[in-house]
């Protein structure tokens, strides 16, 4: 991973800042919480269950040491016990992908591990998936390390993508995971992993290009796609997979034969927001399909929005009349609605500390940064110390994860900061020509021919108030799955809870494997969840936030002795389990 995509990662998880008050309802209960061995604040990330075990993600985006997977023995689900580690290779960490499943092939027969590879440190990191056999799961060992796609755009390079998330699945005798790749941010990456120690890529899907009426038309606004996350579930004996395609929405594939995958479904993200709405706000969706389940019947599909930012913004090319796709970086000083930054534009560079230093805005003008070679705090750090900038815009940098994608970004800094906006944009703004590509076959490293301090055209920045991240029901049908429902915590489209609560969007779903109806969700700042469909709607049956708060990223339901419970990772602590009493 580039040193300026780090940031941009990293904040497909928010950070702390505040939390709500306590609150539980007595429905239900704290069983027990495990605080895990070298965790610091945002440092436990997903959490998988197979049988009488957990595992738990150790994050490298906080601290590039003790990343890796930790393993609790959950038999007594009132006295966890961590009772192995599984460390990571130096500079690579695992976060969204884990997941603890039991495949039976002909030359496999056991439980594994899968996790995903981004990296902290780009010389020392890899990409790709880890398998590990846990039949033993207090005696863990690797299978594979690593593996992964190892081209971009056709082209060859040394080692495998980074990957975002990873899923298995045991299809008889063949068993297959499928990966998030996030140097080729749209594709379905599938691998054969019928021997888990020899895994063979099969195949590659643009999803966007295999089916195109996954894509929404309008809003305009929904331009950022690519696959997030996917599950895979057997369905009247076909491997139906699920995936998460950000701004496209969830979308159905039968994935019985890998390689001839077949369209069932999809949805796409009602116009104007549904649940902003009954909130009395007309705005228009923001996409962000991030994570979905079926129901145990297979009646419904539930998709989790995650967003973390409740201002939206509006951003506009004054001089040329176009509009800007850009949002609000993550902890910069944020636009609230009614505010508007209105300033001429000036070239900036990549605004790294080994380029040339930033030139001294005159108090009004808006600095264009390119992204590129360090973090976006790093440039925000530049630009504010040059002094004389309202605000700031960064556009995207070559290379084929990059160009005209437009990004959100997780960035530091006491000045509004707007990104990534696509690179056409940002040459539009000092008026250069575009070659889309010559963009796509860059590597990243190549800067824009946009003379060093030159002005640009006028921009205009302004905000309004659109909510957190939230859940959709849908039914689960082919074609377009209609929306039934959404969901979303009381707090999350209320402007007096839009900073210093904490993060206040869902971040997943899991649904009731023996109560079709129930849903639990983890709810970051929102704490833990518990939800029934009644009459296609959903209902909030319980919730729990601690006294010094939560900061809930995995949910995963488990069954011991006849009775269900959930098991939830806190960011800040590990792994806490609860139980759900009607």
């Amino acid at each position: 991973m580039r040193a300026d995509d780090k940031a941009r990662n990293a904040h497909q998880h928010g950070e702390s800042d505040g939390h709500l008050e306590a609150s539980q309802t007595p429905n239900i209960e704290l069983v027990s919480r495990l605080k895990l061995k070298n965790v610091v604040p945002e440092k436990i990330a997903d959490v998988g269950v197979l049988g009488d075990f957990a595992y738990l993600a150790a994050w490298g985006a906080v601290t590039c040491k003790y990343n890796g997977v930790h393993v609790v023995n959950i038999a007594d689900v009132e006295n966890p016990k961590e009772v192995a580690f599984i460390g990571s290779k130096q500079g690579s960490y695992p976060g969204e992908g884990i997941q603890a499943v039991s495949i039976d092939t002909p030359k496999f027969d056991g439980d594994i591990v899968v996790s995903n590879n981004e990296k902290c440190n780009d010389r020392a990191g890899f990409g790709g998936m880890n398998i590990y056999d846990v039949t033993n799961p207090e005696h863990p060992t690797p299978l594979a390390e690593g593996f992964g796609d190892t081209t971009v755009n056709g082209q060859g390079k040394k080692d495998a993508n980074e990957i975002h998330s990873v899923f298995a699945w045991d299809a008889g005798d063949k068993a297959y995971a499928v990966m998030v790749d996030n140097e080729e941010g749209k594709d379905v990456d599938i691998v054969d992993i019928s021997n888990p120690k020899k895994p063979r890529f099969v195949v590659e899907y643009d999803l966007d290009e295999t089916f195109p009426q996954i894509e929404q038309a309008a809003p305009e606004n929904l331009k950022e796609v690519f696959l997030h996350d996917m599950v895979v579930k057997e369905i009247d004996g076909r491997q139906i997979m699920l995936l998460s395609y950000w701004d496209a929405g969830y979308v159905k594939v039968d994935m019985t034969d890998p390689l001839a995958p077949v369209y069932l479904g999809d949805t796409d993200f009602t116009n104007p927001d549904p649940e902003a709405a009954e909130s009395g706000l007309t705005v228009p969706p923001e996409g962000n399909g991030h994570q979905a389940e079926f129901t145990s019947d297979n009646k419904y599909v539930v998709g989790a929005d995650e967003d973390f930012s409740p201002y939206a913004l509006v951003a506009r090319n004054d001089t040329d009349g176009a509009s800007i796709d850009a949002s609000q970086g993550s902890d910069t000083t944020q636009l609230e609605e009614g505010d508007t930054i209105t300033g001429e534009s000036r070239f900036v560079g990549r605004a790294c500390n080994a380029d040339p230093a930033v030139p001294a805005g005159d108090g009004t003008q808006v600095a264009v940064v390119e992204r590129g070679v360090c973090t976006f705090s790093e440039k925000v750090a530049n630009v504010i110390a040059a002094g004389g900038y309202q605000a700031i815009l960064v556009f995207n940098r070559t290379a084929s994860d990059a160009c005209n994608i437009p990004l959100g970004m997780s960035v530091e800094g006491d000045i509004p900061t707007f990104g990534v906006a696509p690179r056409e944009q940002g040459f539009a703004i000092f008026d250069q020509p575009y070659d889309d590509a010559a963009c796509q076959a860059g590597d990243g490293s190549q800067q824009a021919p946009i003379a060093f301090g030159a002005t640009g055209d006028t921009l205009t920045f302004s905000s309004y108030f659109d909510g957190w991240g939230y859940v959709h029901l849908y039914d689960n049908s082919n074609g377009k799955m209609a929306e039934l429902d959404t969901y979303a915590i009381p707090e999350a489209h209320d402007p007096a809870f839009a900073s210093g609560f904490g993060d206040l969007s869902v971040h997943e779903v899991a649904t009731s494997p023996t109560v079709a109806n129930r849903l639990y969700f983890s709810y970051y700042s929102g704490g833990f969840r518990v939800a029934e469909i009644e009459n296609d709607e959903i209902v909030e049956k319980g919730h729990y936030i601690d006294p010094d708060g939560n900061n809930f990223w995995g949910v995963e339901v488990f069954n011991k002795d006849g009775q269900e419970y959930v098991a939830a990772s806190d960011r800040d602590n590990g792994l806490w389990i609860f139980q759900y009493t009607p």
